[in-house]
């Protein structure tokens, strides 16, 4: 069954791919669980499949939307729900911060694949704002959301994913979904920000340094990858074997790596601001 009608055309530069299953719709609304009295806000609802149903819970659901030509779209399919609130922006720009009213946000959202691990970390930024967070992604990219150390998939956006919150892959979903259909699959994922973070660290840029630094270099040893920011030494003095490489250690491995650092003089090395290798 189609919850999308034909006009609007998909567009690749915004990684469009509008979901139409009624039965992964329901599946996913069902795994949120929204409320009436929930702070809900969805991005980039697209021609408002989900957005719908969400809506028939909560009606002041806020959505965040780049596609101008789309919320004409969405004001005129929604326009019997005064509550509810469209903000055209750029969802990698946007402050979340300012959306939240007498509770804290649950974001949710069918990301477009060309954007998803800087929103996430954009989002990640702003999750002390943040009650939960579900969201369709690649399912690669849930894989390396959710992955531990010595997994293959495991890196820079898993440790810092689960530095800020845990982590719960929720279900797969086929092409067949989404009009025009990926070539890839998709899941769904549940993200739930720390109360309390398991492992924090003195300074938070030094351990997102630290961590892009080693993963830049991901097939070398912890003494070539880390070699510009710490000596052999001093990672075997913290219990940590130089002759690893950086995805067997754990997040709290790299986060008394960072300590080390944030505690002793070490202002000539350079922590890398390169690209991620993740």
């Amino acid at each position: 069954m189609s919850r999308n009608k034909p006009g609007h055309q998909a567009r690749k530069r915004f990684g469009q791919n509008f979901l139409h299953d009624a039965g992964v719709i329901e599946q996913i609304v069902r795994s949120i669980g929204p409320k009436p009295d929930d702070t809900m806000v969805e991005i980039g609802p697209g021609l408002g499949a989900l957005t719908e149903e969400i809506l028939a819970v909560n009606p002041n659901l806020q959505v965040v939307e780049l596609d101008r030509d789309l919320i004409p779209i969405l004001r005129t399919k929604f326009f019997n729900y005064p509550g509810f609130e469209i903000h055209e922006g750029d969802a990698l720009k946007f402050d979340f911060g300012q959306l939240v009213r007498d509770k804290p946000l649950r974001i949710v959202g069918n990301l477009p694949y060309n954007i998803s691990t800087p929103l996430i970390f954009h989002l990640l930024g702003q999750s002390d704002v943040v009650q939960d967070m579900h969201f369709m992604l690649q399912k690669e990219v849930v894989q390396r959301l959710a992955a531990v150390s010595g997994d293959n998939n495991y890196g820079r956006l898993g440790i810092m994913a689960q530095y800020f919150c845990k982590v719960q892959p929720l279900f797969e979903v086929g092409p067949g979904a989404f009009r025009p259909s990926p070539k890839v699959d998709s899941a769904i994922v549940r993200l739930v920000p720390h109360r309390t973070l398991p492992h924090p660290a003195k300074d938070l840029k030094t351990l997102q340094g630290v961590v892009r630094t080693a993963f830049n270099a991901r097939r070398k040893t912890l003494r070539k990858a880390l070699g510009s920011l710490i000596t052999v030494e001093r990672l075997n003095g913290l219990g940590i074997d130089d002759g690893l490489r950086p995805e067997n250690l754990t997040l709290e491995h790299y986060v008394a790596i960072a300590d080390f650092l944030t505690d002793t003089d070490y202002g000539d090395k350079q922590l890398s601001d390169g690209a991620d290798n993740d």
